[in-house]
């Protein structure tokens, strides 16, 4: 791939592609939330420690405590989130699950996690903020001592807290900048809730040459990306799903490589897009957007990397050189520095061109 030459692996495409070669595909994922996020039978362990009413099949627990297949309403699908962060009340907890969640993704071939959650939801029995980034910096840590993978935090704040509170969460991302905390979010509920409110968090973040991304263009449409973008000062935007209902504006978009953190299980899962074939992906990949895939919350929507690549690569029909040319924006996306990007693109580069030596690909035929 490397060459610039043309190789017939090039065209491998959708289901001919095997699942051993996208599982070890170097990958990223720009777009987690820890909180929707732990294993399902972690969150049973640590729920019945709290005295949860928590059954003993995995079945009952999924549809006791998560939302549905399809969860139509916003609030809704957030409550969700109020299960499992009554488990994530203490350093221990919170160091565990960050720590399986990385462990997980670099089974999945991903190199590179950022990981957010919002560290004022973690309080409740006397943690403090700075103690909760600290727990999951720790747990992160661990996991890459022991497996390799790369790692960042991104401070969330929540569009329905008060922008005080917003602020407090983008001087936490300062002080923990370079110390594993990468950008502030703003994530929430985004109808009738817009970014500008909470202007001072992201003036603090933009002033102390922090990274912002956004949430944004999900559940509210492009003017909400507009806004973010241009008010707010987002580096990349979470979703961005109706982007395309403003050419303009999705022109900006794609000539300043402002990437998309698309997340398609999860758009499915909460009614963002009637069904996958209408997801825009595929019409943003055709366009030039630097989109890269991600998981979004892998406990709600029952989902992994792995998943997330072969829902990708099989719904849209994706050649083998589509698929890497995907993988590799997550690498131009990822928040670290221009020079470690640039040495994690080469590597991934060489390391695709290697897998299709190693899988013999180039002598397998379509639909063999």
């Amino acid at each position: 791939m490397n060459t610039g030459q043309y190789r017939p692996s090039d065209l491998l495409r959708g289901p001919d592609i095997p699942d051993a070669l996208l599982k070890a595909l170097p990958k990223t994922d720009l777009h987690t939330h820890l909180d929707g996020s732990l294993r399902l039978d972690t969150f049973m362990e640590l729920g019945r420690a709290r005295n949860m009413d928590m059954p003993d099949d995995p079945v009952a627990v999924r549809d006791k405590y998560f939302p549905s297949d399809r969860e139509s309403s916003a609030d809704e699908f957030l409550s969700y989130f109020d299960h499992t962060v009554a488990v994530l009340q203490d350093e221990a907890s919170l160091g565990r699950v960050a720590y399986e969640l990385a462990v997980d993704f670099a089974a999945d071939g991903v190199w590179r996690l950022e990981v957010r959650f919002c560290p004022l939801k973690h309080t409740t029995t006397g943690l403090t903020p700075d103690g909760a980034v600290a727990a999951v910096q720790s747990g992160l840590s661990r996991a890459e001592k022991e497996t390799g993978i790369r790692t960042g935090i991104i401070a969330t704040g929540i569009r329905t807290i008060e922008p005080s509170r917003s602020l407090e969460l983008a001087r936490l991302a300062v002080a923990w900048k370079n110390r594993g905390v990468v950008a502030f979010d703003l994530a929430g509920a985004e109808q009738d809730h817009p970014a500008k409110y909470h202007l001072g968090a992201f003036y603090h973040a933009m002033n102390n040459n922090q990274n912002v991304t956004i949430h944004a263009g999900e559940g509210f449409g492009p003017e909400s990306i507009h806004q973010a973008l241009h008010r707010c000062g987002a580096n990349r935007i979470g979703h961005g799903t109706r982007l395309e209902e403003d050419p303009d504006l999705m022109a900006y978009v794609a000539n300043n490589r402002v990437p998309l953190e698309i997340c398609l299980s999860s758009n499915l899962q909460s009614c963002v897009v009637p069904d996958l074939a209408r997801h825009p992906f595929r019409f943003y990949l055709k366009e030039g957007l630097r989109v890269c895939l991600n998981c979004d919350n892998t406990l709600f929507a029952d989902t992994s990397p792995l998943k997330e690549l072969r829902l990708a690569v099989d719904t849209f029909d994706m050649t083998l050189l589509e698929t890497e040319h995907l993988l590799l924006n997550g690498f131009k996306s990822a928040f670290l520095t221009e020079k470690d990007k640039g040495a994690m693109v080469q590597d991934a580069l060489s390391t695709m061109t290697s897998l299709r030596d190693k899988f013999d690909l180039d002598s397998i035929k379509e639909g063999s």
